[in-house]
């Protein structure tokens, strides 16, 4: 999708009325992670519905949101066109940033205030990575429910989870993750790498978190969130591994390496340690 379409305050208001908890939730999820996949939306807003039933509602849900401008769906889907909905990859639309920019404004939340835009298709190794980062977000959201006592208190994508660094430039992470029982919380900034960085660059990445803690940078909470690498497979891991021991000090103690699917796990067992990852 692609262009800029004016939404009328009076539209606004119509979809305002129309919209249910369940739609809120979506919507909310999508301004957060920017983009979930119809199997992803599965696993976050519809797991309490039995698997016979699951597609159909959601294939419901998301086409109301469709018609009324809320979401869009990209030309793009993860598997092709045999995946079906489940594939289908959506997307805020103009309708949806309007009505929850009126929902900031009547809570007293900051507004970005930018003029709300169509979505465009992202190249493909940029969608994979923000779908990447979406499925943490998914996995530590079902780790939740099934995990009494543990909070998000706060998952940040990109490029609400950037930081500045009091040197003029800013630490870009991938995500930021706040998890919490009643006696903690454990501040975390997520690197997603899918294998596709070269080794030096992804380095240097590592390096400016190293510089930052260094200069006496605090991050979300007023404290130094630790550096988590997310990999594809154990041999990526490996080779990351070695290259934060290469590190300045801190950098070996602050930066961890973890495979995609353990990561939800072992932030959870940093503050829950009877949890295995």
């Amino acid at each position: 999708m692609t262009g800029a379409q004016r939404v009328s305050a009076a539209q606004v208001e119509r979809l305002t009325g129309l919209l249910g908890p369940r739609d809120w939730r979506i919507l909310e999820d999508l301004r957060r992670v920017r983009v979930l996949t119809g199997s992803q939306l599965d696993r976050l807003h519809f797991a309490d519905i039995a698997p016979t039933a699951r597609g159909r509602v959601r294939r419901r849900t998301m086409s109301q949101l469709v018609q009324r401008r809320a979401v869009t769906s990209l030309e793009r889907r993860v598997g092709g066109v045999r995946a079906g909905s489940d594939g289908l990859i959506f997307c805020l639309d103009t309708a949806g940033t309007r009505v929850l920019e009126r929902r900031q404004t009547a809570t007293g939340q900051p507004v970005e205030g930018r003029r709300a835009r169509r979505p465009r298709t992202p190249r493909s190794l940029f969608l994979a990575h923000a779908l990447a980062g979406s499925d943490l977000y998914v996995s530590l959201r079902e780790t939740e429910r099934q995990t009494p006592g543990l909070t998000i208190e706060a998952f940040d994508a990109e490029p609400a989870c950037w930081w500045p660094t009091g040197a003029g430039n800013w630490l870009k992470p991938d995500a930021y993750v706040a998890l919490a029982t009643e006696q903690f919380i454990d501040h975390t900034w997520v690197e997603v790498d899918r294998a596709t960085e070269s080794l030096p660059t992804l380095h240097r990445k590592l390096l400016t978190y190293v510089s930052f803690v260094n200069r006496g940078g605090l991050g979300p909470g007023g404290v130094v969130p630790g550096v988590l690498v997310t990999v594809p497979d154990d041999a990526r891991a490996e080779v990351i591994r070695n290259a934060a021991r290469r590190l300045p000090e801190p950098g070996p103690e602050l930066v961890t390496v973890v495979r995609h699917d353990k990561t939800a796990g072992l932030l959870t067992a940093t503050l829950m340690p009877e949890t295995t990852p």
